[in-house]
């Protein structure tokens, strides 16, 4: 029996500067964050690059349940671009011929379990690549919005209230910087998923909730947290 090869699903973390500190205060609030933990939050030279299993993926406006094994589990509002060719150690100034779809999409974090991952030093595969923690909404030729990939606008509602916004202009790496950098450890293939990072605005859901995500004021994503 032949079987198709998998896609790969990377994610960026910590590429808004808000977020970054954000992100802090939420651990503190959970407890336990180390001396250490503004040197671990703080943005590097390089992208913080993390990857999720197949299983992650979440399409077609199914519903995402919440796991067990956490006590919050957040949404983290993402721009998404989808590889379009295979390619390895790509040049930045040709990156942009990589990729020719965007979306919205929400990448869940189980955030007590990444804290008590990041205070054993360990990885974050099991608070990040947790089956359909990787939420897709519609793909959008990047031609349709009429802008720069740099220049885009997205956000999500919860239950119809706005609580995620952000600009792709604000990234800390850039779109074409990033497909660069993954591609000199990693072969990208066609239909490979990149989620580009989160600005200021997480928090958890809740069994019940609606989520809804919009690009350039195009909804694009929606299902229900059950």
């Amino acid at each position: 029996m032949y079987f198709l090869p998998a896609m790969k699903i990377f994610g960026i973390g910590m590429n808004y500067a808000a977020h970054n500190k954000e992100l802090q205060n939420s651990l503190l609030n959970i407890g336990g964050v180390s001396s250490r933990r503004s040197d671990d939050l703080s943005q590097g030279r390089q992208p913080v690059v993390f990857t999720k299993a197949d299983s992650a993926l979440l399409t077609d406006g199914r519903p995402f349940f919440v796991p067990s094994f956490t006590k919050r589990c957040d949404y983290e509002t993402e721009l998404c671009v989808r590889i379009n060719h295979l390619g390895r150690s790509i040049p930045e100034r040709f990156a942009h011929r990589y990729y020719d779809e965007v979306t919205v999409g929400i990448d869940f974090t189980a955030r007590d379990l990444q804290e008590q991952l990041r205070q054993k030093g360990l990885p974050w595969d099991l608070c990040k690549g947790f089956d359909g923690s990787a939420a897709v909404g519609r793909w959008m030729p990047l031609e349709h919005f009429g802008k720069d990939i740099q220049e885009l606008h997205f956000h999500l509602l919860r239950n119809g209230e706005q609580v995620q916004a952000g600009c792709t202009k604000d990234m800390l790496f850039g779109v074409d910087r990033l497909v660069s950098f993954i591609s000199q450890f990693f072969t990208l293939k066609t239909g490979d998923i990149i989620f580009t990072g989160t600005p200021a605005g997480i928090g958890p859901v809740s069994i019940e909730d609606h989520l809804e995500g919009y690009l350039e004021g195009e909804k694009v994503l929606e299902f229900n947290v059950k």
